[in-house]
């Protein structure tokens, strides 16, 4: 088996694994960094181009995971696309959008090498994508390579916890087996239930780190950092302000609409609209539609039934009053220039009465990272666009985490029992915490951090 790393960052950056087992190749992932721009932000493709790659395997429909597949397809034309059926159903509207935004950073920016992929080119290439259930084992080797007697691999999808339709990707071949965690979530959500991976052993598993630079303090609960966030919203109403919580349109967004509208039932928020961007409503009525085949909680909760949504017209965040303790879920967990999150906080950083919450991860050099970095009063840049902004505004994080928590990721290699371990998606201290832990835990297994673009023969 050989395994390539196609993500062109040390960090997290653009998911691509390239697999070659048994005479075929497999691409894991198509992502796109989601902090570089043009080419720049692609998988190393041209690594691989002379490589035979007869399947690429999504395991889910976040940017840097699924954003560049496209340009994949286009690099690799004779391979099919798998995914779970949910990820099936998200995968076009998610790829559309980007076209939407690459034109208007083009416009706005002057990348010149954006679109990197149209409308037309995803329409294209949507009858190559195949979507599976959890849980359901699939050939994936190229037809013509098994009439000639290759051993043909497959692959199973098992339920990732992360956001709808994730999956961590198991792959057999004839001698070895391979697990990719892609995004993984081994506890509940309010929402989503933990992942499904209790019954996976692999030879070889590829592993997400996100978390492994931040430890779980002593006495930590999703409950009480649940209570926190809505006492926190609640004394942003009493003092008349505006709370924004940035969110990622696919996932984070529909775990904090369902906190909020338990929060309204329970009578601990006034019925009152929630703000939020017209891609964040398009996927909330895919959730409510997908309910009765999704593993979560709460099957019978409609969000777009139980709330007001009010989706913001482009430029309304840079007009709209900020009175009347509005709440604001707005799409771009990164707070990127020119969209409504950004616009909106510009606005809001500098009035002690507002509030920013996070929920999620932002990358340090974004506009949220920058702003989850900066103290009270300081004065710093928050993006190119909007120059130096002044914090007097209530910033907080809360740890409402899609990603498995680091010692339940050390279970889960506990479980799975790998001979070797492959470290991904993650910080260089992250990944050294991870190596250093499942060493003196594990010193029989092989631990390898391949570099961009590096080959790897296991």
């Amino acid at each position: 088996m050989k395994i390539t790393n196609l993500n062109p960052d040390t960090e997290i950056g653009a998911s691509a694994w390239l697999v070659e087992m048994d005479g075929h190749g497999l691409l894991l992932d198509a992502g796109m960094h989601p902090a570089r721009e043009g080419r720049e932000s692609l998988p190393l493709y041209d690594k691989i181009k002379h490589r035979q790659v007869d399947a690429i395997a999504i395991s889910h429909c976040h940017h840097d995971h699924v954003g560049s597949l496209p340009v994949a397809v286009r690099c690799f034309p004779k391979a099919h696309v798998l995914m779970t059926e949910l990820s099936y159903i998200l995968v076009e509207r998610v790829l559309h959008n980007s076209v939407n935004v690459m034109a208007r950073q083009k416009e706005e920016r002057g990348i010149s090498e954006y679109p990197l992929f149209t409308h037309g080119e995803v329409d294209d290439i949507a009858s190559h994508f195949q979507g599976f259930r959890y849980n359901r084992e699939v050939e994936w080797a190229a037809h013509q390579k098994r009439q000639l007697g290759f051993t043909s691999p497959t692959l199973e999808f098992h339920d990732a916890g992360h956001t709808l339709g994730s999956a961590g990707v198991m792959v057999r071949g004839g001698k070895q087996t391979l697990f990719f965690t892609g995004d993984v979530c081994l506890h509940d959500q309010t929402l989503l239930k933990a992942a499904q991976f209790d019954d996976v052993k692999a030879d070889v598993l590829i592993m997400e780190t996100t978390r492994g630079n931040r430890s779980v303090p002593k006495g930590f609960s999703r409950e009480s950092e649940v209570e926190a966030l809505t006492k926190a919203i609640e004394e942003v109403q009493k003092r008349k302000g505006c709370a924004l919580i940035p969110t990622f349109a696919l996932g984070r967004t529909q775990e904090i609409l369902a906190l909020l509208a338990l929060m309204m039932k329970a009578g601990r928020l006034k019925q009152q609209p929630i703000y939020i961007g017209g891609l964040g409503r398009v996927f909330t009525e895919i959730y409510d539609i997908e309910a009765h085949r999704t593993p979560r909680h709460l099957s019978q909760l409609k969000l777009t039934e139980a709330l007001n949504l009010t989706v913001l017209d482009r430029g309304q965040a840079e007009k709209m009053k900020l009175r009347g303790a509005r709440i604001f879920v707005l799409t771009a967990g990164m707070m990127t220039e020119h969209t409504a999150a950004h616009d909106l906080a510009l606005r809001m950083l500098g009035d002690p009465k507002h509030a920013l919450f996070f929920v999620g991860y932002a990358e340090p050099s974004t506009p949220g990272g920058r702003v989850k970095a900066s103290k009270p009063g300081e004065t710093f840049v928050l993006s190119p666009a909007a120059g130096q902004v002044t914090h007097r505004c209530e910033v907080r994080d809360f740890d409402l985490t899609a990603h498995a928590n680091r010692d339940a990721l050390l279970a889960l290699v506990d479980r799975v029992s790998p001979r070797t371990i492959i470290l991904g998606h993650g910080s260089t201290d992250s990944k050294a915490w991870f190596a250093e832990k499942i060493r003196s835990r594990h010193p029989k297994i092989k631990i390898l951090q391949p570099a961009p673009g590096e080959e790897l023969d296991v």
